[in-house]
């Protein structure tokens, strides 16, 4: 069995220790401690943590990507776009601290709205405005901003997983589900024509 290249076997280690105690927990020492290697060693291959960092938020984003791809093939942008925000939720809450250190944590390297979306350097967001753009062809939704309407409609499941993850909710995680489905699809109902 070949082994993983050793850039690849840091960033795995830095990944599940972030997974498993938050960003603060991914060190240099600890990284290379759970692979074998020495802290120096890891600086063969990241100049610094916030190098290791960025490549596991990618890693992370890869991640996403895979949770986002559509479990029907609707031709409907409405249950396209809800199928894609179920996705968010799960990773949310199967990967609740790589979760936060991705979305909730300040990070330079973080995108920005307006100008990265725009400029299509986030590839989640902008499968959730090509979404958008879809049902405006369709006639479902409102000749809209797609970015600013993307963005809302991100910021009401985005505030919901927030909540509740800091115990907002009495409800089990089943529900939870079901009621940001609902939250999201009323949501939407702003945005027909």
């Amino acid at each position: 069995m070949k082994s993983k290249p050793t850039a690849e076997a840091i960033a795995d280690a830095a990944r599940a220790i972030l997974e498993a105690e938050g960003h603060s927990g991914v060190t240099m020492r600890r990284v290379a401690d759970a692979i074998g290697i020495t802290p120096m060693a890891i600086y063969r291959h990241y100049p610094n943590r916030e190098a290791l960092l960025h490549r596991v938020t990618d890693l992370g984003f890869a991640e996403l990507a895979g949770y986002l791809k559509p479990k029907r093939k609707s031709a409907k942008a409405d249950e396209r776009m809800l199928d894609l925000f179920d996705g968010y939720v799960r990773y949310a809450l199967d990967h609740p601290r790589i979760f936060d250190y991705v979305f909730s944590q300040p990070r330079p390297d973080a995108r920005r709205f307006p100008g990265d979306f725009r400029a299509g350097r986030s590839a989640t967001a902008s499968l959730l405005a090509d979404v958008f753009r879809e049902g405006v062809a369709q006639g479902l939704f409102k000749d809209d901003d797609p970015w600013e309407a993307t963005l809302t409609v991100w910021a009401q499941a985005h505030g919901l997983v927030c909540l509740y993850r800091s115990g907002r909710f009495e409800l089990g995680e089943r529900a939870f589900r079901t009621f940001c489905r609902d939250s999201l699809r009323r949501l939407l109902g702003g945005l027909y024509r």
